[in-house]
């Protein structure tokens, strides 16, 4: 295996093309959830849960499933069944276990199921050829880049609720303008090349 790819992946991943800021997928939840640091953190989590094994997964039933039988036109379907079988899996675990964090994630939990983040690492891993380690590797560090972002935005965010901040610019407004920043922010590691 080698370990210089490996990290290449995780680094690219978290930094250079962050699935938030530098491919602009999943923003509902990053919107959605990073009013408070803890709602961040448990979206955070679940969704690394979720990327990590759907990455996984998806590699494994594309090249033993999909492929062998010629049914690669099924993938979108077939990934889709995947990751919404894996988020119910995520939110009953959730609701037993942490029944605050349940609540505090609200509608945001099952969306995760039509979060484009998870849907389209599964692909990108399959387009990149990336073998089974591969995968889940960059499944995984995506996930952390995934939590970095809203982790990032929520701590903004909590500090602007105190901000003197102009009546039209509160709320919503002042969060694109944020995300924007960090996203050209993060635009500076783009010339990390590994």
């Amino acid at each position: 295996m080698n370990i210089t790819l490996l990290f290449g992946i995780v680094i690219t991943s978290i930094f250079i093309n962050n699935i938030i800021f530098a491919q602009f997928l999943g923003l509902c939840p990053f919107f959605g959830v990073t009013k408070k640091m803890s709602s961040a953190l448990g979206m955070g989590m679940a969704v690394t849960f979720v990327l990590t094994l759907s990455s996984a997964i998806t590699w494994v039933v594309n090249f033993y499933l999909l492929i062998p039988f010629k049914l690669e036109y099924l993938q979108t379907v077939v990934f889709i069944l995947v990751i919404a079988s894996l988020v119910q899996f995520v939110e009953l675990l959730i609701q037993k276990s942490v029944p605050a964090l349940y609540q505090s994630l609200g509608v945001f939990l099952p969306l995760i199921t039509t979060n484009c983040a998870v849907l389209g690492i599964a692909l990108i891993n399959i387009s990149k050829s990336y073998n089974f380690i591969e995968s889940t590797v960059n499944g995984f560090a995506t996930a952390i880049g995934f939590t970095i972002a809203l982790l990032l935005m929520s701590g903004i965010r909590e500090k602007l609720e105190h901000a003197d901040i102009p009546r039209s610019f509160k709320g919503l407004p002042i969060t694109f303008i944020t995300a924007g920043l960090l996203a050209i922010a993060f635009m500076g590691f783009s010339g990390m090349k590994l």
